[in-house]
């Protein structure tokens, strides 16, 4: 198989890489997408966090902490990962639990991956148990163990991976395997965003798409919004 038609293969089974990402999400969202924690708006204690584990990842030069985001949807889990990739320099790739089917699937993933990327996997918790065991070792160690043949005669081999980081997204945190939820080094809730800060936001897109709104139209938007950035950038 080629890499082109591999790559067709990963994006038809729901995997996209970070280029896939922006034509598949629109141009629109893109252009509301924060790309640094500075231009981030809300969700102060979670920047914050992650401010200090990036710039502490920075200086070790290696890949920050596995990140897991719990919350509602449309509350920028998706945004924060693609922010952490863009600090770290590295690219992102998106997946999610029900998109990897088999080991086979996850571990094709991981092996592209280059240093300092990080795959963004979104409803971690529907990922299936098999799938779920291949990232023990490559969370802990960076690495995935491949098994050949069966019985006596099986054997297995180590396959090192690039140092990457891992951020799941999550909004059933307490379906997620005790073993799984222990290996990531940061753990935040998202939680809904208040009207002042959604205000902002929609002031910010507003700007962003030269779209003209006034004070009061804001208002009226950020309280439809319940909440929620996603339904006030509609």
């Amino acid at each position: 198989m080629t890499d082109n038609e591999g790559s067709k293969a990963i994006e038809r089974k729901g995997i996209l890489s970070e280029s896939c990402l922006q034509v598949d999400q629109g141009h629109e969202i893109l252009t509301l997408r924060p790309s640094q924690l500075s231009d981030y708006i809300g969700q102060e204690e979670v920047v914050e966090t992650l401010k200090i584990a990036i710039e502490a990842a920075l200086q070790r030069n290696e890949p920050i902490d596995h990140v897991l985001f719990h919350g509602p949807p449309g509350l920028g889990k998706t945004t924060l990962a693609y922010i952490i990739a863009n600090e770290m320099a590295g690219d992102l790739t998106v997946t999610s639990g029900p998109a990897l089917e088999k080991g086979g699937d996850l571990i094709g993933i991981l092996t592209h991956l280059n240093e300092g990327d990080v795959l963004f996997v979104d409803e971690i918790h529907r990922m299936p148990k098999a799938v779920e065991e291949f990232l023990y070792p490559a969370m802990e160690d960076f690495a995935v163990d491949f098994v050949f043949d069966k019985g006596v005669h099986a054997r297995s081999h180590r396959y090192r991976l690039k140092g990457f980081t891992l951020v799941g997204a999550t909004t059933r945190v307490g379906l997620l395997s005790a073993p799984l939820r222990d290996r990531f080094g940061i753990f935040r809730s998202l939680d809904f965003y208040n009207e002042y800060d959604l205000v902002k936001i929609i002031r910010r897109s507003a700007m962003l798409l030269e779209v003209e709104i006034d004070d009061e139209g804001a208002a009226v938007l950020a309280k439809r919004s319940r909440g929620t950035p996603r339904i006030a950038n509609r």
